[in-house]
């Protein structure tokens, strides 16, 4: 099957504008291809992530990961997880397994492969590179959902609760 289809736009540039702040990682870098091990073909692990610089108000926080280059209407999730206490200012690799803990009030979100927790970068094979959106959302209070929603539900949910977010964009291709 031929997959040639323009690039759709950066995700969050069409969601209202809000201040960003720094997102870092030991483990991914900007426009940069990712280790297999943050792929379904290697370990399947989340990456490492710090930031700062959230703004005073926020209250929680939220991590997401989103492919918009899957070869599907409406990208792909990699992981979501919402209500993260405000004084973490970053995860370890493989945060995002769904067998390892959570603070206290923690909401994992459902992937789009239908699993909790992260699930690795897996383009169609000689499809063009696609970007993975690493996102820490500053919320300006707890999103009221349950554990197990789907990505997509989370993520609208928690636009209403946005006051910052700050982006990691590395690529993966096979």
């Amino acid at each position: 099957m031929d997959l040639t289809r323009p690039y759709p736009p950066e995700p969050y540039s069409l969601l209202p504008a809000v201040p960003t702040f720094l997102l870092t990682s030991d483990d991914v870098v900007a426009g940069a291809p990712m280790d297999i091990r943050h792929s379904q073909d290697g370990a399947n692990q989340s990456p490492q992530l710090s930031w700062s610089g959230v703004p005073p108000e926020t209250r929680a926080l939220a991590i997401s990961c989103f492919d918009p280059d899957a070869p599907t209407p409406a990208g792909f999730w990699h992981w979501t997880v919402l209500n993260l206490p405000v004084t973490l200012t970053s995860v370890p690799r493989d945060f995002g397994n769904p067998s390892g803990p959570l603070p206290p009030g923690a909401v994992r979100a459902r992937n789009d492969g239908g699993t909790l927790g992260f699930i690795g970068a897996a383009p169609p094979p000689g499809d063009h590179p696609h970007r993975y959106y690493f996102a820490v959302h500053a919320l300006d209070g707890p999103v009221d959902v349950p554990d197990g929603i789907g990505c997509t539900p989370a993520a609208f949910m928690s636009i209403f609760r946005t006051i910052a977010r700050a982006t990691l964009v590395p690529t993966y291709q096979r």
